[in-house]
């Protein structure tokens, strides 16, 4: 019974010390001082060895100005035997904070004195200057460190407040050291330089880079040098002179590989950067010794050709298509080779059924679950296109019930809501969408929202659901590669439906449709009238945002572009395209974008 008794008491105890320490935190984080201080002084004389209770009554202390007590605290503290050198700079600072600065120094000097004793004292002591932002006191220790003992390095945390400091060459050289000499990773020191590049070539910082890169590339002859140049012509959008750096890795490399030009291809082409992407694309198709990875490229290069395709064209990538069969037949390793000529088959060329077939001989193959569900899929939207939407609503369910809680089995399942919109069974479309609202990916969420919303706004107001028909129908039009027939019938519904729920819809799948056929002063009329007549509909941020991409991608004219960006930042914060707008504003405005 005394044993249980003695042990509950500890419990009890300890309990109490915890629910001191929370309120101590809690009270000094909301600003009651007077109340921390009351339990920072418990905690301390009960608990004299905890360093982080100490530094907590010492804050609380100079929060409420008494720098009398903070003074006898630490005073007391630095008699001790075992006492560490941090508390003679939380002295300094005390001073520092009273104005005081020679006082300050002399404990800061004793600060650095210390490291002679002991060269493992360099960290703490110069991450506690860096904790107080006395950048030069904490270069001083890690120098003094390092010089007694070169065992130690700091280069690392020295390169941090060199940038700190605006001294940017400096922290260039600390870092590149680093890395070329393996002490870091590449990406780490990415990651801290990234926060000064822009994407301005005449950025003073860029240029002050290149030329630091440049000066280490002629003393020392490495690939790594390559890497980095490549890596700054990215962030400057110079897909050219990156590829010409990859080129030159590439050709150095012991076990080359493609897979950074593969990736650099990939970027040109999200910027439009047509003409590079495709001398990146014919590099990988000529070089490469990978059946797979050769294969790839030669299908960026039809997707490439595909942009400005006209009918002539379209005879010449069906026979490259079918030379590309010829060489790998069907495959496991070359599915998407088979959905590539299936889907050109469909969309380009309008003619379904030999795609069907080719997608059913793939499934024929021995496939495992991921990659059955890709075709699969790519059968559905087929069908979906040739109108049998129930034939494609058995696939698309069958990689619902199959994949459910996978990424696949919800585009699934948003398939399934999408092809019973064009069917016209708008209440199923609207069962479907409301599980996918809460998807875990974001674009299939906000894709679920948007139709959810369109289908809904537009029953309450018209019973007959006649707007939302003749939509759908153009809608299908679309997604069938019928431009010009789409564009034709939602003119259709502007003009009989005009001040209809359904307007802002119409002018907004209109305008992406005149922007991919290059009628770009149409689509930027109708973006222009979403943005001010339905300025307080759920569509504007979407026009806001398709008119700053059209003027920063399509029609050059920045100024413009950052003005749409911007109304998205201060009037859309909880628009889907708040993080780009941002991202693409600051850019604009030549900020360093992360």
């Amino acid at each position: 019974m005394k044993v249980m008794f003695f042990f509950c008491l500890i419990l009890s105890a300890g309990s109490a010390a915890a629910q001191e320490d929370f309120l101590a935190q809690q009270y000094f984080n909301d600003g009651d001082y007077e109340k921390a201080v009351v339990f920072y002084e418990k905690l301390v004389e009960k608990n004299p060895r905890r360093t982080d209770y100490a530094e907590g009554l010492i804050a609380t202390y100079q929060q409420l100005e008494r720098y009398a007590d903070a003074e006898k605290f630490l005073s007391e503290k630095i008699e001790e035997s075992n006492a560490y050198p941090t508390l003679l700079i939380e002295l300094g600072y005390n001073y520092t904070l009273q104005k005081m600065p020679k006082k300050a120094d002399i404990y800061y000097e004793k600060a650095i004195a210390k490291i002679n004793e002991n060269p493992n004292f360099g960290y703490g002591v110069g991450f506690r200057f860096q904790k107080y932002v006395l950048l030069n006191w904490a270069l001083k220790a890690y120098t003094k460190a390092m010089e007694l003992n070169p065992q130690l390095d700091y280069n690392y945390q020295m390169a941090r407040i060199y940038g700190e400091q605006g001294d940017i060459e400096k922290m260039y050289v600390s870092y590149l050291k680093l890395v070329s000499e393996g002490k870091t990773s590449m990406s780490n020191v990415l990651r801290q330089i990234d926060d000064f590049v822009t994407a301005d070539p005449e950025n003073e910082n860029n240029v002050l880079f290149k030329q630091v890169v440049l000066k280490n590339a002629q003393q020392s002859p490495n690939l790594l040098w390559n890497e980095l140049l490549s890596w700054l012509f990215v962030q400057q959008k110079q897909y050219d002179s990156a590829f010409r750096q990859e080129k030159a890795l590439y050709k150095r490399m012991d076990a080359p590989s493609m897979q950074r030009l593969e990736g650099l291809g990939g970027l040109a082409l999200e910027d439009t950067e047509i003409e590079t992407a495709k001398e990146i694309f014919e590099y990988i198709a000529d070089n490469s010794g990978e059946e797979i990875t050769k294969l790839n490229a030669q299908l960026q290069l039809i997707d490439i050709q595909l942009w400005d395709a006209d009918e002539k064209d379209l005879d010449d990538i069906q026979k490259q298509f079918d030379e590309l069969m010829a060489i790998h037949g069907y495959k496991n390793q070359t599915l998407q080779l088979q959905v590539a000529y299936a889907n050109f088959l469909t969309f380009e060329k309008d003619t379904p059924e030999p795609a069907i077939d080719i997608l059913k001989k793939s499934l024929d193959l021995p496939l495992n679950d991921r990659a059955d569900a890709f075709v699969t899929l790519a059968l559905g939207d087929i069908l979906v296109c040739d109108k049998k939407f129930n034939q494609a609503l058995i696939y698309f369910s069958q990689i619902q019930k199959r994949l459910k809680n996978d990424i696949l089995g919800q585009n699934a399942r948003f398939k399934v809501a999408q092809t019973s919109f064009y069917k016209g069974d708008f209440d199923w479309a609207l069962t479907q969408l409301k599980v996918l609202r809460s998807s875990t990916s974001q674009l299939i969420a906000n894709d679920a929202m948007q139709l959810s919303l369109l289908i809904s706004d537009n029953s309450l107001e018209d019973s007959t659901q006649t707007a939302l028909k003749k939509y759908a129908r153009a809608d299908l039009l679309a997604y069938q590669n019928k431009k010009k027939e789409a564009i034709a019938e939602l003119d259709v519904i502007l003009k009989d439906h005009k001040g209809e729920k359904i307007e802002d819809e119409a002018l907004l799948k209109q305008a992406e449709l005149l922007e991919s056929v290059k009628d770009y002063e149409a689509a930027e009329f109708n973006y222009r009238k979403i943005t001010e007549f339905y300025a307080n509909g759920i569509l504007a941020d979407d026009a806001h945002f398709a008119l700053g991409e059209l003027y920063r991608n399509i029609l050059d004219e920045p100024e413009k572009a950052q003005a749409e960006y911007e109304k998205i930042i201060y009037n859309y914060q909880d628009s889907y395209y708040f993080p780009q707008a941002r991202k693409n504003f600051r850019m604009l405005r030549g900020d360093a974008v992360n």
